[in-house]
């Protein structure tokens, strides 16, 4: 079976002079056009909205192709951190950063620009795995096969944990994702 090639994207908004970014993603096939033709709701269909009432279409730029899914997912994820996001600051309509979880900050720490939202695309794309791995068991899985079976386990000093499959499965459990059912946790 042959590999899958994606490309990177830009939706740019035509009204600004030069064109700026508004969102940048991956995808194969059509994915880039997809937005400007389907509504759903986002910040990014809004903007999209918001460019066609000014009597203008997005444009689609490719800016990158016959990349690999690592290193499409990489060059996204560099842009993504480069232009930053709407939320903190930055240009993208993405919604890398879940509303509501902004976190204080310690006044001596420094957040340099871009690590939120690399943060925040790691983070999804562990979700994503969590729930294509818990989709293809119907019988649910548990903390244990995800911690395990995908990598997820720490060893610090001969000691297995298993933290950070249990907290991503609380984020997924919160934003109503999975279910829990006698101690597995099932796509909902």
């Amino acid at each position: 079976m042959p590999s899958q090639f994606f490309y990177i994207y830009a939706l740019k908004d035509p009204s600004s002079n030069p064109a700026k970014p508004f969102y940048i993603g991956k995808g194969t096939g059509s994915r880039a056009f997809d937005h400007i033709a389907r509504p759903d709701g986002t910040k990014k269909w809004k903007r999209i909205e918001e460019i066609k009432r000014k009597g203008f279409d997005p444009l689609v730029a490719i800016l990158a192709d016959d990349l690999s899914e690592a290193q499409a997912l990489k060059l996204e994820s560099e842009l993504i951190s480069a232009f930053g996001v709407e939320v903190s600051g930055g240009l993208l309509t993405n919604s890398v950063i879940p509303s509501g979880l902004g976190g204080k900050k310690r006044a001596n720490l420094i957040l340099p620009h871009g690590v939120v939202e690399k943060a925040q695309l790691g983070l999804q794309l562990l979700k994503d795995a969590i729930l294509e791995f818990t989709e293809a068991n119907k019988d649910g899985v548990g903390n244990s096969d995800v911690a395990s079976l995908l990598g997820l386990r720490s060893d610090y000093r001969g000691r297995q944990k298993d933290y950070l499959s249990y907290s991503i499965l609380g984020l997924l459990l919160r934003e109503g994702r999975i279910t829990r059912h006698e101690r597995k946790h099932k796509i909902k």
